[in-house]
């Protein structure tokens, strides 16, 4: 195993629960968990666990209210361009076409259109969409969409991509060629990936190492490291015994967090 990249050391995190003279909500208590460099790693829990929270304190776009958040050795305080993050829906600029989505913060750097501009098509490539670089955002299809979205993540290189449910609006289809492309060009980068998702198949298809996170407040409850070998082709790995007994494993696990959830939501 690499050394960690991604360190989180008994974070908790509260937020303002609306209306004066209110209670703060505790959405994090006591979180650690310690990502390699390279590895790839998905959050699972039932929805207002805490799962998005992480993500957002690696990125830098909140504060721990205690604890430490430290990436590649450093404490987190602030987002950077080491840091990628992509959200479920694309967040397009519109009015710009693919190309220029793509190289949006290369260009507002003022970074030399010779430095970015061959790694832009490269990843264009990459993401099968070459030919694509003049299309408007709403010539393509969701996942082409989405595609422009993982080049425009990947062309500052980022150490970490933190991807937020990224294939969550897609079709079936659409979203099983998306977890193939995301896993193709993560194996070409290395880049370290931490992924939330709902779909424990796509879960145990995906990464390395599956964390379950407990209902609100939110803490890492149980963990898998997959043992199925790379590359995966998902129609093989559905085959295999383990993947039966895993799967059973990790939605157990799920469903009664997700009923602890909702009990909680019931009772407030």
């Amino acid at each position: 195993m690499s050394r960690p990249l991604i360190e989180i050391t008994s974070v908790a995190k509260s937020f303002a629960a609306g209306g004066a003279g209110r209670e703060r909500t505790l959405a994090l208590d006591h979180v650690s968990l310690s990502i390699a460099e390279g590895e790839f790693v998905c959050l699972l829990g039932p929805s207002g666990c805490g799962k998005s929270t992480i993500l957002n304190l690696v990125a830098g776009f909140e504060a721990a209210d205690s604890g430490n958040v430290r990436f590649d050795g450093a404490q987190v305080r602030g987002p950077g361009p080491e840091r990628g993050v992509v959200f479920q829906q694309p967040m397009l600029f519109p009015w710009l076409n693919v190309i220029d989505n793509i190289t949006f913060g290369p260009r507002l750097a003022g970074v030399s259109p010779d430095v970015y501009g061959p790694q832009a098509e490269r990843y264009l490539r990459l993401v099968g969409l070459q030919g694509f670089g003049q299309h408007a955002p709403y010539q393509l299809s969701g996942g082409m969409r989405q595609r422009v979205a993982l080049a425009r993540a990947w062309l500052p290189k980022p150490k970490a991509l933190l991807m937020d449910e990224p294939f969550g609006a897609l079709d079936a289809q659409t979203r099983l060629v998306m977890q193939e492309l995301l896993t193709s060009v993560w194996e070409s980068t290395g880049t370290t990936l931490l992924f939330v998702t709902h779909d424990v198949d796509e879960a145990i298809a995906l990464a390395d190492r599956v964390l379950v996170m407990s209902a609100r407040p939110g803490r890492i409850c149980e963990e898998w490291t997959i043992p199925f070998e790379r590359p995966r082709k998902l129609e093989d790995i559905v085959a295999d015994p383990r993947f039966g007994e895993l799967k059973r494993d990790v939605l157990k696990v799920v469903r009664h967090e997700a009923r602890a959830a909702a009990a909680l939501e019931t009772s407030l």
